[in-house]
């Protein structure tokens, strides 16, 4: 048995694409909300991880990093995928055994990413 555990986040930041051929290329904002998932063996308390736990992490290795901020200043390319490759590999740094993070950089257009 494996067991998974998914925990959400937001955080608001503007980019610019400009290599993108529409209104990407213009300097706009979005709302971003994105989930992380971990597994891994229940420990002696009966969980993969404390939310808590996982929330702090995350905070620390993302949303604190991003929210209200320009990502250009932190990625040459800031697309989705790149944000969240970039997300994850943090999280991952800090310890938690990351499985899969969703992105949504809009209500109806968000990225995955997986485990191999």
């Amino acid at each position: 048995m494996r067991t998974r555990v998914t925990r959400s986040f937001s955080f608001e930041a503007a980019h610019q694409l400009p290599w993108h051929p529409g209104k990407c290329k213009r300097l706009h904002g979005h709302h971003y909300r994105f989930e992380v998932t971990v597994e891994g063996p229940l420990d002696e308390r009966g969980v993969v991880v404390d939310f808590d736990d996982l929330k702090r992490v995350v905070h620390a290795e993302v949303v604190d990093r991003y929210d209200h901020q320009f990502l250009n200043d932190f990625l040459d390319n800031p697309t989705a995928e790149l944000l969240a490759a970039d997300a994850w590999k943090r999280i991952e740094a800090a310890g938690m055994h990351v499985v899969a993070l969703r992105l949504w950089e809009t209500p109806d257009s968000s990225v995955e990413l997986l485990a191999e």
